[in-house]
């Protein structure tokens, strides 16, 4: 009985949320080592845009740091929570940053990018969308903009997302 309660409560809060991409860009510096195939945002309804992705890496990637840096929008973005540099080879073999597994988390069911290093060939993202159930923490209503910078060696990739998350809790009960 408690369960179905809980369970009850969980389904009506996720119907009291709404989690979805506003924004996307991608920026390749270098076009002879990364390219951006497909860089781009589908409305699916009112509440849930697909992001869709294909990255090729032309040559192989054994260093690959991510620099990851979220902002909150307050007139303009300001800088918010988190602001740290991982390196992705070796959290793909360990999973050691909180942070980036919970980025992880959101995407990995719909990526090829589920592996450890060397990269190379097509990087896909395909129907990604958010669910705020994979979630794991709350963040406050409002409008975010992931940052994400990526070095390979010394070639860089630029992809920013931005998002919403709204929660309206008076439809939750």
């Amino acid at each position: 009985m408690r369960s179905a309660l809980m369970l009850c409560t969980f389904s009506s809060f996720q119907d009291a949320v709404v989690f979805k991409f506003t924004n996307f860009i991608c920026e390749s510096y270098n076009k002879s080592f990364i390219v951006f195939n497909n860089c781009r945002l589908k409305a699916i309804n009112r509440n849930k845009v697909i992001l869709n992705m294909i990255a090729t890496i032309l040559h192989m990637a054994n260093i690959i740091t991510i620099h990851c840096r979220i902002f909150k929008k307050a007139n303009g973005f300001k800088p918010w929570i988190i602001d740290r540099t991982v390196d992705i080879c070796r959290f793909m073999r360990t999973g050691y940053d909180p942070y980036l597994k919970i980025v992880f988390g959101l995407f990995h069911d719909f990526s090829n990018m589920n592996h450890t290093c060397p990269y190379v060939g097509h990087q896909i993202l395909k129907d990604f969308y958010l669910r705020p159930e994979l979630l794991g923490l709350l963040l406050p209503t409002g409008d975010y903009l992931l940052s994400l910078h990526w070095i390979f060696g010394k070639n860089t990739v630029d992809t920013n997302v931005s998002f919403s998350f709204v929660e309206d809790l008076l439809k939750s009960k």
